[in-house]
């Protein structure tokens, strides 16, 4: 068990014997994970241990977000998908839910014109619907112009979680049954991931949290059933390409078996 808890937290022994030059050359000499998933934490205590208010870590988190798809597309990653806020996320006090709903906003007015150089595409997972009108403006705004960008995936997983998309899923089959479009029988894997919010994306090879918390937190639970889980102790606005690489390096230095010996 300690072997095993030493490998998911990212073979830490390892760390600082490649440089970053060593290490994206060594990450380019092997498979590239194809979708990588980030649970991006830590930011409020980040701005904690340094005397500031919780916001001031989110916008550190942003910053952070932004070198994370740089490095991501230059090392020809297909999609990313960033934890941006949960449907549990609504509980946190009403000053910082209103200041994380305004950051996308802020992206789209900063980093637009960047993405679309780099020809990424943005979506949104989540609740649509309930999230404000100006943030979902916002993300509208971003997938219609980089819906025809043909690089690097970035989905911004906001007012997600994993159970009510797993739900909505079953509602939208169960549908499909009872207007005969497609038989119980029919109803196979496949047909689930056509439901879902990830549909047309591979599952993540690899999903990365930060803050030293080991667990899932209602993220992509359908999606991750065969990722390799890297966890570090670095909070996401310390998290960057070094630690980001190291990731993969040690991803790729894994035995992928999906359950054979």
């Amino acid at each position: 068990m300690l072997e095993t808890i030493k490998r998911w937290m990212g073979s830490a022994e390892n760390k600082g014997e490649l440089t970053l030059e060593e290490l994206t050359r060594e990450v380019r000499k092997n498979s590239i994970p194809r979708h990588v998933g980030f649970i991006m934490d830590g930011n409020g205590r980040w701005a904690k241990k340094r005397g500031l208010p919780r916001t001031a870590g989110h916008l550190a988190g942003m910053k952070r977000v932004r070198e994370i798809i740089r490095s991501a597309d230059e090392i020809g990653i297909e999609a990313i998908t960033l934890y941006s806020f949960s449907t549990e996320n609504w509980k946190r006090p009403k000053e910082e839910v209103e200041y994380l709903m305004k950051l996308p906003i802020e992206f789209l007015k900063s980093d637009l014109q960047e993405l679309i150089d780099r020809n990424v595409r943005v979506q949104m997972l989540g609740a649509k619907e309930e999230t404000p009108t100006s943030t979902y403006q916002a993300l509208v705004e971003f997938e219609e112009k980089t819906k025809e960008n043909t690089g690097l995936i970035l989905n911004f997983a906001i007012n997600y979680g994993s159970r009510d998309e797993i739900l909505q899923a079953i509602r939208e089959i169960i549908d499909e049954v009872q207007n005969g479009n497609i038989d119980k029988e029919q109803i196979d894997e496949q047909v689930v991931n056509q439901h879902l919010l990830t549909r047309g994306l591979p599952d993540p090879d690899l999903i990365i949290r930060t803050s030293g918390e080991m667990r899932i937190s209602n993220f992509l639970l359908w999606q991750i059933a065969y990722s390799e889980l890297w966890f570090t102790e670095a909070l996401w606005p310390d998290f960057g390409k070094e630690a980001f690489y190291q990731a993969i390096y040690d991803f790729q230095n894994r035995s992928r078996r999906y359950g054979a010996v």
